[in-house]
């Protein structure tokens, strides 16, 4: 890895922030324990919910990691749509006894409490995904001692983080799990997003700056494909998600390999955001009606999902995966990362017999 990432971590492994409850200090810490790079994801969290996870992390581990912040998004949800929506949802509501959320209860998630309290105390390294942040901002952690990550979907993207001060981007394919981390939301995109492979090339001939590449990513012959397109690093997600160490609901876990869930697709029907998981019932009856409108849609049906979750039922739970679920393997992280870096090593070497320089 290039100079602006060695020494985060021994191998070329990050292990990818999963807002919601999967990238908790247990995970986090059993990665960069076992020569990975392991992320908290602070969306969704309160400022100093973010920070006592920090707090517990500290204590389980001395090795650097990472923080995941959400950029806020700007308002432009159409409120009648997302009336229209709330009452498509009256149903599921009744069904799972409780009641629909407030869409306008906020739509920043704490941003700017979150940074200023990561500039006062500093982690090694701080991602940004559904935009780019500011130069200042950058700045401000760049004086801080911190290192800064810009999730990006396209070349424009990639270019915009650089000429923000960004130090490494993570380069997101549409094969990804979870949310596209697009900086702008376009309903007219939906679904064009490119392919990993495809995106680290045309962003390696644009930019500069180390890239870390994400989507879809399960196993070590993958990464070194990655690796060997140009990519610096890879994140894993899904992969990361089964551990017993992940926050992730079991139901969530179990998902990943089960025989009733055969696909994943893109759908808005839990955030009004474009986002990868298995297709259940959820999503098949209301994705092709739920609006662009995030945070607004997450709002509203975080309390259906948890209720779902809490009544054992898989059908009305946001399931985020990537398109690589079913590689899934139930292994404790630090065995799965250090798995991963036997695998990747291999298949560079043999990469590296086959074309010798």
């Amino acid at each position: 890895m290039p100079t602006v990432l060695s020494g985060l971590c021994r191998y070329p492994i990050v292990q990818a922030p999963m807002a919601g409850g999967a990238s908790c200090p247990d995970l986090a810490a059993a990665v960069c324990e076992s020569g990975g790079l392991g992320f908290l994801a602070a969306g969704y969290k309160t400022a100093d919910g973010m920070y006592q996870e920090i707090k517990q992390l500290r204590g389980l581990t001395r090795q650097p990691f990472g923080v995941n912040l959400f950029v806020p998004q700007p308002a432009h949800a159409d409120p009648a749509a997302v009336d229209v929506y709330q009452q498509q949802l009256a149903g599921e509501a009744t069904w799972y006894e409780t009641p629909l959320g407030d869409p306008d209860c906020g739509r920043d998630d704490g941003y700017e409490a979150k940074l200023a309290l990561l500039c006062d105390d500093p982690v090694p390294l701080v991602s940004f995904t559904f935009g780019c942040p500011t130069r200042a901002s950058v700045a401000a952690l760049k004086r801080a001692g911190t290192l800064s990550v810009v999730t990006v979907t396209t070349v424009d993207e990639a270019q915009a983080a650089q000429l923000a001060g960004a130090d490494a981007l993570c380069v997101q394919g549409i094969e990804a799990g979870g949310h596209q981390g697009t900086h702008r939301d376009d309903p007219a995109l939906d679904g064009s997003g490119t392919g990993l492979l495809a995106l680290i090339a045309q962003i390696r001939e644009t930019v500069r700056l180390p890239l870390i590449a994400a989507g879809g990513l399960m196993r070590g012959s993958q990464i070194a494909a990655v690796l060997a397109a140009g990519a610096d690093a890879a994140q894993l997600g899904t992969a990361f998600l089964v551990c017993p160490e992940s926050g992730a609901h079991p139901l969530h876990k179990e998902a990943m390999t089960a025989s009733v869930f055969t696909r994943t697709a893109l759908t808005r029907a839990f955030t009004g955001r474009p986002a990868r998981a298995l297709v259940n019932r959820f999503m098949s009856e209301h994705g092709p009606y739920a609006p662009a409108a995030y945070p607004e849609v997450h709002h509203i049906t975080w309390g259906l999902r948890k209720a779902a979750a809490k009544a054992g039922d898989p059908q009305g739970m946001a399931l985020w995966a990537g398109q690589g679920h079913r590689l899934a393997r139930d292994l404790p992280a630090a065995q799965l990362t250090e798995l991963l870096a036997a695998e990747t090593a291999a298949a560079s070497a043999s990469l590296t017999l086959r074309n010798p320089s």
